[in-house]
């Protein structure tokens, strides 16, 4: 097996693409990545996880209807202008903190929705050859240390391809990438295979992958055959799977709790648990919820 790569993860592709259809009619004309849990929209969730693990380049593969991602991340000069002659610095220190500097984000369209694998195939030419990061606005995991922070630590250490698990109930395996888990040291798991959303009597364990990657750039070699593969899409497993056995491979159990908020009921669940963290919010909410419970 090769050694650990030199190279520190730099570098972070943030598919966002998705047309946000479980989410109709509010996405019709917003981006599913800027609906807010609680005052933050999902995509700054993301994008300050992405930080938090030393990102210092992030590149966000958008689409049609997406320039609301564009718009939140860059100046809005009537807003500033109209808080600072308010006097509401609060408010205008919570807007200009989100800007990145200019360079640090970069933008690149995936033209047709053709799959994840696809979509990170689209930022090829803006990685180079240093392992990258992936993740998935959809995803919001709330830890301590950060998910991908988490993940980067445990990658300095063993290089190679590294995909965040969690154990799910056998039922919901079909929804997931799996893995065939190997030796366990920590929460590195060795990955001796990777199957796309298998039957759950075909899933070869109930260790899925969540929507938090560390890559080689030699994914692109695979992800460029344009091979098809569940649901008829261009699969980022199934090119991660053609990398075993030239590079290590571990899944990583983070510790966190992960809110899959491309589900309704997921979403809401992230908003309760994220405002009751809140002191300005979390009490009055705690106070309805037990009022419910009567």
């Amino acid at each position: 097996m090769p050694a650990p790569s030199p190279h520190r993860v730099k570098k972070a592709i943030l598919p966002v693409a998705g047309l946000g259809t479980r989410f109709l009619p509010a996405t019709k004309a917003m981006p599913k990545e800027m609906l807010p849990v609680v005052d933050k929209p999902l995509i700054q969730y993301a994008v300050e996880e992405a930080r938090a693990a030393g990102i210092e380049e992030i590149i966000l593969v958008t689409g049609r209807g997406k320039t609301a991602i564009e718009d939140h991340f860059d100046h809005c000069h009537e807003l500033e202008h109209t808080l600072r002659e308010r006097g509401k610095i609060e408010q205008l220190a919570t807007v200009t903190a989100i800007m990145p500097q200019e360079g640090d984000i970069a933008y690149t369209r995936q033209q047709a929705p053709l799959g994840l694998g696809h979509a990170v195939w689209c930022a090829r030419n803006l990685i180079g050859d240093a392992p990258f990061a992936v993740l998935l606005a959809d995803d919001l995991i709330k830890a301590d240390t950060p998910c991908l922070k988490q993940m980067v630590d445990a990658h300095a250490e063993v290089g190679g391809n590294m995909v965040a698990v969690m154990d799910v109930p056998r039922a919901e395996t079909s929804r997931y990438g799996v893995i065939d888990p190997g030796a366990r040291r920590g929460r590195l798991t060795e990955v001796r295979g990777l199957v796309e959303k298998p039957a759950p009597e075909d899933a070869p364990s109930t260790q899925c992958v969540i929507g938090r990657y560390i890559l080689c750039p030699d994914v692109f070699d695979a992800l460029s055959k344009r091979t098809t593969g569940a649901g008829g899409e261009i699969q980022l497993t199934d090119a991660i799977a053609e990398q075993i056995g030239r590079a290590p491979f571990h899944g990583f159990a983070f510790e966190g709790q992960r809110y899959d908020c491309g589900d309704k009921l997921g979403f809401l669940k992230a908003t309760i648990a994220f405002a009751l963290e809140r002191p300005d919010l979390g009490p009055g909410l705690d106070s309805f919820l037990k009022s419910l419970a009567d």
